[in-house]
This record gives C-alpha cells, sequence and structure tokens, in this order.
C-alpha cells in the first residue's frame, strides 16, 4: 500500500510518500527564515507560506518517490491539533488530490503521526508509552492499540519545545532556539545554574514549564553576566530533561510497561536522548529526520489505520484535538523532581 501524506499543521510544509515501513520520499519546506525575526510562528505568514508552497512541496514528494499521484492508494492529511490557517490549507490541497484522482482521504491527528512515527523504523510491540515532545505538546500516551491511545500525562501550562525556544529567546540566540541550546549546552556546565524542577502535587506524572521560564528570567535579571552562556544553556536543558526523563520512567512504572517511544521535535535533543537511553527498558526515538512535523509520520499513520480497517473520513479542522481520553491511573511517585534542584 502506497499513502502521500500532507502535514501543514504549523509552520512546515511537507508531503511525503510511504510504502509499508519505506519511506519513499519526504519533503519540508521550513519557515525558519521567514518566522525568526519575531521569534516565534507568525499564523497569518505559515498559512500564506502554506499556500505558496504546498502544491510544490506535493508534486517534488511524488517525484522523488518515483511516482504519480495514479499509483497512490490513499491521501493523507493532518486535520489538528494546529494553526487553523494552515491547517486549512492543508486539509483543501488534499481534498482537491482526492476530488482530481478518486483516491480515498483520510483525516490524521497530529499527534497519532508522532506516537507512531517510531514505529517506522524499529520493532517496537504494542502497547507502548509515546512520549511526544515538540513546541507545541508536551504530552505521555499509552499505545493500547493503532487508534487507541490513552492520555497518560500532559503539562500543566506550556511545552518542553516551547521553553527551550522561549529560553533561547531570553539569551538571545535566535530562532528556533531548541538546538541552539542543545549546541551551546554541550559546551557548558549542568550544574552551574540549580534552576527548579517543577512537581505538581495533585498528579505526580504532569509536566509544567512556565515556572522554569520564569526562573531563567529571574536568573538573566540578576545574574546574566556572572555565568557564559554555555554554563547557563547546560544548566537550563538540564532541567527540561530531568522533568521529562522523571515523568517517562514514573509512567513506565505506574502503567507496567517497559517500552517506551520518544518523538516530536524536542526528541532530536542529544541530553534527552541520552538520558532516556540509560532507563532500563526498551526506548526507541525516530530518526533525526522525522522529530519535527513531517509528511512521512502522517502517510505512516495512515497506512497503519487503513491496514487494520479504521480509516478516518473526518476531515474537520481543529486547533485542538485530543489524542485519546484521560485516564485516571494509580498514583505515581515522581521521580528527581523536587522543587528546585540544589
Amino acid at each position: 500500500m502506497r499513502v502521500l501524506g500532507i502535514e501543514t499543521s504549523c509552520d512546515d510544509t511537507s508531503a511525503a510518500v510511504v510504502e509499508g515501513r519505506r519511506v519513499l520520499s519526504n519533503i519540508l519546506a521550513s519557515q525558519d527564515v521567514l518566522h525568526a525575526p519575531y521569534g516565534g510562528v507568525v499564523p497569518e505568514l505559515a498559512a500564506r507560506r502554506h499556500l505558496e508552497t504546498i502544491s510544490d512541496v506535493v508534486r517534488r514528494a511524488l517525484l522523488d518517490a518515483s511516482t504519480t499521484i495514479a499509483d497512490i492508494d490513499a491521501i493523507a492529511v493532518t486535520r489538528g491539533p494546529g494553526l487553523v490557517g494552515s491547517l486549512l490549507v492543508g486539509v483543501a490541497a488534499a481534498q482537491g488530490l482526492a476530488l482530481r484522482s478518486g483516491r480515498p482521504l483520510i483525516g490524521i491527528n497530529h499527534l497519532e503521526g508522532h506516537a507512531l512515527s517510531p514505529l517506522l523504523h524499529s520493532d517496537l510491540e504494542i502497547p507502548f508509552l509515546a512520549m511526544v515532545v515538540s513546541g507545541g505538546h508536551s504530552a505521555i500516551y499509552l499505545v493500547r492499540d493503532i487508534g487507541d491511545y490513552v492520555e497518560v500525562a500532559a503539562t500543566r501550562d506550556d511545552s518542553a519545545g516551547e521553553a527551550f525556544d522561549k529560553g533561547a529567546k531570553m539569551l538571545g540566540l535566535g530562532y528556533p532556539g531548541g538546538r541552539i541550546v542543545d549546541e551551546l549546552a554541550s559546551k557548558g556546565d549542568r550544574r552551574a545554574v540549580a534552576f527548579p524542577r517543577a512537581r505538581v502535587k495533585a498528579d505526580p506524572l504532569a509536566l509544567s514549564f512556565s515556572g522554569l521560564k520564569t526562573s531563567l528570567w529571574d536568573f538573566l535579571s540578576r545574574h546574566g553576566r556572572e555565568f557564559s552562556v554555555e554554563d547557563v544553556c547546560a544548566s537550563f536543558q538540564e532541567a527540561i530533561v530531568d522533568v521529562l526523563v522523571a515523568r517517562a520512567e514514573a509512567a513506565m512504572e505506574t502503567l507496567g510497561v517497559a517500552r517506551v517511544a520518544v518523538a516530536g521535535g524536542v526528541s532530536a535533543n542529544s541530553r534527552l536522548r541520552q538520558r532516556m537511553n540509560e532507563l532500563t527498558g526498551q526506548v526507541v526515538f525516530p530518526p533525526m529526520s522525522l522529530c519535527t512535523d513531517n509528511g512521512a509520520m502522517i502517510a505512516h499513520a495512515a497506512l497503519l489505520r487503513l491496514q487494520r480497517g479504521i480509516g478516518n473520513d473526518d476531515l474537520t479542522v481543529s486547533s485542538r484535538l485530543p489524542l485519546g481520553p484521560r485516564r485516571d491511573l494509580p498514583r505515581a511517585k515522581a521521580r528527581g523532581a523536587g522543587a528546585a534542584a540544589g
């Protein structure tokens, strides 16, 4: 089965062709340069750029896969969550292709694409935990089967990716900040600054990063010139990674699931990969090319659904689209999540 996937949930325009577990093509048009002067994504500008590039990106995806739309078995497109204007561009393009070609069209949850993306390059068995960490999302899901997901934990405020980007902005490092912080952190001392690790008493599995951003702002206001930017980046990154690793380990213990897939843009972070791989159990990551938003993960999620006869013809665009219900779970012991690092 050969599926064309289209992804336009935020600021990356992407289209890909996937056949089984083979990624035949995966084209991405980045908008980083467009949004860099603003230090973040401007929704209206993102939607306009998607309009300008979507046709060419789809054309290149088919060309790189040495195929035509007539050889495609199905078309998949992200319908949420994300920026409404950006999502509408992708859905409209996919609907046009489906009408012209007569191929079935499947709406895919962006989070499902991320959660299942490690399966493209690993033999991870279901059930497993999927930790999706990106600029817009930070959550842990129990994948009970394809199409059957339960939200185990989520951020109470900001995402890990947003913390990285906003932290980089405070430090004057540019956008997108996650990659820059990771690079500088490799040259710094992770113990130089005692940034806090947030803990939500009512829910030991919950994630929270807004307080960490505030702590960085306060630190820079008081002591910014007393520390090297490398040390600040290393300490700030370690605080984020500590929380993510602690919650993943707590979820594994609580549910008795020893398999974790880490996905989303933050899964490319070198320190997170190192720390997660130290956990007991099987931990898998998608390849770097599939960490950020991409059409291949959307095509792959659709293909897995089609193989099980659970396609989705709902193309309603939604900025907030949960992947699965939140489930009350046994209380977990939060590890490494004290009020502050000392």
